[in-house]
């Protein structure tokens, strides 16, 4: 439950002003929404203004090491050849790939192609082809903050079926952003994506969605892209999370590798893509942190 400090004591914040002239008319609106029965955030959730300086200070190296990638994307390159690029230009910026060894993960990125959803795992052995579509979703540490974004890649002639998926799924995760408005329920950004993606003819995965981020890789809330409107945690002020819908060709379920334990298929192996952006919830809409 939230509770209102004292009208003089310093903010929770940490901005070091009083409670009546920063977060208290703040906290009296959330508080107004949680008596209703609506999920509010923990204000631990909420980002400050350092916070927020340091998430996009990583999210500079994030997006340069996608840039990286996607100028020397090619067929005939291994996925471990992107894995080295990601280590390259990370590290020489000063970051730390934050997959590598996040709960046991053996690389610096992930690199899902054609039916793999999510998750995949670089190696010297796969060797990307001509007609390949793949997600390159990156994640950067940056003096203990993080950033968080990914993008697909068409590798040479792709099927117009194919590029169709990609381009559906970028417009899936703009419907998602047109969505984000304070003071509303993340249910309503979800339903925006999950309802482009059955328009088209898609399905929307519902086991993995979106996370929060920022001063750890996976804070709450979790973000899901087939959610009702009216459902889920309010969308406010500071808050910090990401849009990824992961959008499949056929149908949304999906299976784990069980050799590896990581890499998530479509279980009729039919083509899946994904775009990841990292938002910040303003009092106007939304800020672009990282793509």
């Amino acid at each position: 439950m939230y509770t209102r400090l004292e009208r003089n004591d310093e903010c929770w914040c940490g901005s070091g002003k009083k409670y009546k002239s920063c977060h208290a008319a703040f906290d009296d609106k959330i508080i107004k929404f949680e008596s209703q029965g609506i999920k509010v955030p923990d204000r631990s959730l909420f980002k400050t203004a350092e916070d927020i300086e340091g998430i996009k200070k990583s999210a500079v190296i994030n997006m340069a090491v996608l840039d990286e990638v996607g100028d020397k994307i090619r067929a005939g390159m291994s996925t471990q050849d992107i894995d080295d690029i990601v280590n390259d230009v990370t590290t020489k910026m000063g970051g730390i790939p934050a997959d590598l060894n996040y709960e046991g993960f053996p690389k610096s990125v992930c690199t899902s192609i054609n039916e793999e959803v999510c998750h995949g795992i670089p190696s010297k052995d796969i060797i990307l082809k001509d007609g390949d579509i793949i997600n390159v979703d990156c994640s950067t540490i940056l003096n203990g903050y993080f950033s968080d974004s990914s993008r697909m890649f068409c590798i040479g002639d792709v099927s117009p079926e194919k590029k169709r998926l990609v381009d559906v799924t970028k417009e899936c995760l703009e419907e998602g952003l047109k969505a984000v408005k304070p003071w509303t329920p993340i249910g309503d950004m979800g339903h925006a994506v999950h309802q482009h993606a059955l328009k088209n003819g898609y399905t929307v995965v519902r086991e993995i969605g979106g996370h929060g981020c920022g001063n750890a890789f996976h804070e709450e809330p979790f973000v899901s892209f087939v959610s009702k409107p009216g459902t889920g945690m309010l969308m406010v002020p500071g808050m910090v999370f990401t849009i990824e819908p992961m959008v499949n060709m056929g149908t949304n379920e999906i299976f784990i590798d069980e050799d590896n334990d990581w890499t998530v298929y479509t279980a009729d192996l039919k083509p899946s893509a994904q775009w990841e952006v990292e938002l910040l919830v303003t009092e106007t809409g939304y800020e672009l942190l990282c793509w």
